[in-house]
């Protein structure tokens, strides 16, 4: 396997396929995946001549499941360990929920000011702040993230089945038609990861204010989400973070869950592929 081991020791598992003298594209994976839910996007674009890396953050999927570092600012560290020991520049990054608010703290504190960053995507990303505060009314209850915490905490192979079956990817919604493969695909990348780093890493996604990342960066930025996402919802998040962004690019989807990359990705793709190339 592939990996790079961190300043603090950590080994962290990553794929790099594509010519190396290609624009690089990374792509951040959301919670409690691995960088295999990036499947459909690192076979699109490498078809397309790029060369795209994608990396396990700590404590998911194949890297080190180590005892603490599970929070924004080793998770955008890690990622520019990565970038460094891959020497990526002019790169575009890529994130997806939880690995949307990797990217702004990784653009806003290393991308930026290391001059390695030429564009971002943030996919049904997490920023500026998702849980509800005095400063931030709109957001959710504490009580909505104790309830994963504690769902985890019992039972986390079938909880992690639940939300896959369920809410993230829509199957819910009247007249869904749930993909068996999909949702065992989902499971199979939690359960490779620790508890520990799963746990804390709702902390991580929950409670991470990024509003100062989102006002930092300068280079084009595509925010994509979707108008029926449960698991993000789209005021808490994308409607808030176009307002914080200089560059910023607004793009929703009526109907598309925050699963999208997976089940949507024809649509999202072909966007992606424009923004890339504009």
């Amino acid at each position: 396997m592939a990996t790079i081991n961190t300043t603090d020791g950590t080994e962290i598992f990553y794929k790099d396929w594509g010519p190396k003298d290609a624009q690089p594209i990374m792509f951040h994976h959301g919670w409690p995946l691995s960088s295999d839910d990036w499947d459909a996007q690192m076979l699109f674009f490498v078809s397309k001549g790029y060369r795209v890396i994608a990396h396990d953050r700590r404590g998911h999927g194949r890297s080190a499941q180590v005892p603490d570092g599970h929070d924004m600012d080793h998770y955008a560290a890690d990622a520019f360990a990565v970038v460094e020991a891959l020497d990526l520049r002019n790169a575009i990054h890529i994130g997806h929920s939880t690995g949307g608010g990797e990217v702004a703290r990784y653009v806003a504190r290393h991308g930026q000011p290391a001059g390695r960053v030429a564009k971002a995507v943030l996919v049904s990303a997490v920023p500026p702040l998702m849980v509800k505060t005095d400063a931030n009314p709109e957001g959710l209850p504490i009580e909505v993230f104790d309830g994963f915490r504690s769902a985890l905490a019992a039972n986390r192979a079938q909880f992690f089945h639940d939300v896959a079956a369920g809410p993230f990817y829509g199957f819910n919604r009247d007249g869904a038609t749930p993909s068996e493969g999909v949702i065992l695909n989902w499971w199979r990348q939690g359960m490779a990861g620790s508890v520990k780093a799963h746990y804390e890493g709702i902390k991580a996604f929950s409670e991470t204010d990024q509003t100062a990342d989102l006002q930092a960066i300068t280079v084009p930025t595509l925010v994509l989400h979707g108008e029926d996402d449960q698991i993000v919802p789209i005021h808490d998040a994308a409607l808030k973070s176009i307002k914080l962004l200089k560059n910023g690019t607004l793009k929703t989807y009526p109907g598309f869950s925050h699963g999208m990359l997976t089940v949507n990705a024809d649509v999202l793709n072909a966007d992606l592929l424009a923004f890339v190339q504009g």
